[in-house]
């Protein structure tokens, strides 16, 4: 009597059968590639370092007229200014 210790299909390894998918998924996920890219107003946003020239530029004038005296702020903007910020 001769006894097979085949249970299933025969020649059908299922740790294999694991790794073929493994190989399949994986083929098909480096061919899809994550794309970015940058919007124009991004772009724009990464300039702010004129800006912060330009505000560093209006500091030192605010402050040359403090230390000078001649500093004069305008009351009505200040006012507006503050009803602004509270309307919000």
């Amino acid at each position: 009597m001769k006894i097979n210790n085949n249970i299933g299909p025969s020649g059908i390894n299922p740790y294999k059968r694991q790794m073929n998918k493994l190989e399949q998924v994986g083929a098909t996920a480096s061919t899809k590639l994550d794309k970015v890219e940058i919007s124009s107003i991004a772009k724009g946003l990464q300039n702010i370092n004129s800006v912060e020239v330009e505000r560093q530029q209006k500091v030192d004038e605010l402050k040359i007229q403090v230390e000078n005296g001649t500093y004069k702020p305008n009351s009505v903007d200040i006012a507006n200014g503050i009803l602004q910020f509270y309307k919000k």
